[in-house]
């Protein structure tokens, strides 16, 4: 903050390039992931990566019933819905470990930034207030006051 209270832009700027910086190598890290989830206890197990695309789907001999395939086709295809959420529940959780540093540098539960140390911001503390809906104040349009 520069003197007289007056925001430091170019330390503004900085600090926005480096959150920028580290959120898109979060995402480049969350797209190189992979992460696995599994069904019917490993018969089926579907591979994502990190933004949730499946990558990779394996299905065990042991699932197929070659006596009733009409069931066993059933039976597989709700086990890969079954692998893939769960394989997505775990991006979820890989989602969140990831980003959260990020959302807390936001002033916490990825919000709005904490700016009340920046008093050029109004509404907030330490900022002047602006004037009210009936109060005069300079609108910037002189030409339309005769």
């Amino acid at each position: 903050m520069e003197p007289g209270g007056q925001l430091d832009m170019q330390q503004l700027l900085q600090a926005a390039a480096a959150m920028q910086s580290q959120l898109v190598s979060a995402q480049q890290e969350l797209a190189d992931a992979e992460v696995q989830g599994t069904a019917g206890g490993g018969l089926v197990i579907a591979t994502v990566n990190g933004q949730g695309e499946l990558v990779d789907l394996t299905i065990a001999a042991g699932a197929i019933d070659a006596g009733d395939l009409e069931e066993t086709a059933q039976t597989i295809a709700d086990l890969v819905l079954a692998a893939y959420r769960d394989a997505l529940h775990e991006v979820d959780k890989l989602q969140q470990e990831t980003m959260a540093p990020l959302a807390a540098g936001l002033g916490g539960g990825g919000g709005v930034p904490d700016l009340s140390a920046f008093p050029g911001f109004p509404g907030l503390p330490g900022a002047p207030a602006s004037p009210g809906p009936d109060e005069p104040g300079d609108s910037g349009d002189q030409a339309s006051e005769k």
